[in-house]
């Protein structure tokens, strides 16, 4: 007797291989495809909330990514313009005891890595390279891959793990190409011992200004700071992970505190990204295919939950197949229907704190107000939903 057809996987980034490695723990035989010609993940910095920390140590990697993480103690959150500390949450131990798993912020590259060489040690895993799916059609009983050298692929499934920019969900699904959200990310990677004096290298700082924020925190184990600039308005990026003169950031801030423009003249350089968002909802399973993380649903970076959100999907998909082995279009379906109220609610508390970050004038100090008065207690509670989420146990889904 053959062996069943393996489950098809469009994408090795962190969704695509997370996938992979919750098939695989459910015995499912994965293939991954990634159209690069080797492994690349883009980006500098992530954030990964208990709820992500959970899901990393179920997929078996959290023990190697732990060593190459930092636990921030605590979140700062400032006024980008007056230079004052507003409110101070607890991290550290107290999320940790909160919802039984840590905060951690990381080099994405590091996350990457580590996933890759799960899936790759894994015998239920093949991942191949330089192999771009141009498309696929679903059938009754297989799918159909066409990839761009011609040759073609069944499996039982596909998993259109792609990113943003999703192949399968422009050509299957007929979805729109994202749009540019009016907003800009901006990242670098500086060595913790270049931090300005009085800015806590042990903590996530995000400062707040009109139009704008800034994010930085620790990451490969304490030893470097990734720095986040958001901004609104024209955007200085000409394409996808564009190189930045720091001058160009550089002029933005002038007028910032004096820690905040010090901190932001330390990157040489700097990378940019556009902030983009699909302008309507688009299906998201047809058949034996379906879509994962930001190929379905792609959040803006407010609530650092993007990659997170990649995880979650990957590990709920893996239950519903596992729950329903021989009835992939079923699982499938069903995955999306668990999946969208998450996700719709993650991206909708996503897009609401980025209108509060870049608040202004009376607004601006209204919001200020609240922060420095409120409980950091009530406000780090206000995120239970978030962080409290779990993943499927017994076929039920905690939202």
């Amino acid at each position: 007797m053959s062996s069943p057809a393996p489950i098809l996987i469009s994408g090795a980034g962190i969704g695509g291989l997370a996938a992979a490695l919750a098939l695989a723990q459910r015995g499912f035989a994965a293939h991954v495809l990634e159209k690069r010609a080797g492994p690349a993940e883009e980006g500098a910095g992530i954030q990964i909330g208990p709820n992500g920390v959970h899901i990393l140590r179920q997929l078996g990697v959290a023990g190697a990514l732990a060593p190459l993480t930092a636990s921030p103690d605590s979140l700062y959150i400032m006024d980008g313009v007056a230079g004052r500390e507003l409110t101070r949450l607890p991290l550290g131990t107290t999320i940790e005891t909160r919802h039984g798993a840590p905060y951690w912020t990381a080099h994405r590259a590091d996350v990457h890595s580590t996933l890759l060489a799960a899936a790759q040690n894994e015998p239920l895993i093949s991942v191949s390279f330089g192999s771009d799916v141009i498309a696929a059609q679903s059938h009754e009983d297989r799918v159909r891959l066409h990839l761009s050298d011609g040759s073609e692929l069944d499996g039982a499934a596909l998993i259109a793990a792609e990113g943003l920019w999703s192949t399968t969900r422009g050509s299957l699904f007929k979805s729109a190409p994202p749009v540019h959200s009016g907003s800009c990310a901006y990242r670098a990677v500086i060595p913790a011992d270049r931090l300005p004096g009085g800015l806590s290298a042990g903590s996530t700082h995000i400062w707040l200004a009109p139009s704008a924020h800034v994010v930085h925190y620790p990451v490969r184990a304490g030893q470097e700071i990734a720095i986040v600039v958001i901004l609104e308005g024209r955007a200085i990026v000409a394409g996808w992970g564009t190189d930045i003169a720091a001058a160009q950031i550089q002029d933005r801030f002038a007028n910032a505190p004096s820690p905040l423009r010090e901190l932001i003249s330390r990157p040489a350089s700097w990378r940019g990204w556009p902030l983009m968002k699909l302008p309507t909802p688009t299906a998201w399973n047809e058949g034996r295919i379906a879509l994962l993380g930001d190929a379905a649903h792609p959040v803006l970076p407010f609530l650092a939950q993007g990659a997170v959100m990649a995880l979650e999907d990957s590990v709920v998909l893996a239950d519903r197949l596992a729950h329903s082995p021989h009835a992939v279009a079923e699982a499938l379906a069903q995955y999306a229907r668990e999946r969208v109220p998450r996700t719709s609610r993650v991206a909708r508390a996503s897009r609401h704190n980025g209108r509060i970050f870049h608040l202004a004038g009376p607004f601006a100090a209204a919001r200020n107000a609240v922060l420095r008065t409120g409980s950091p207690q009530r406000l780090l509670a206000s995120f239970d939903w978030l962080y409290g989420w779990r993943a499927p146990a017994g076929g039920q889904n905690l939202r």
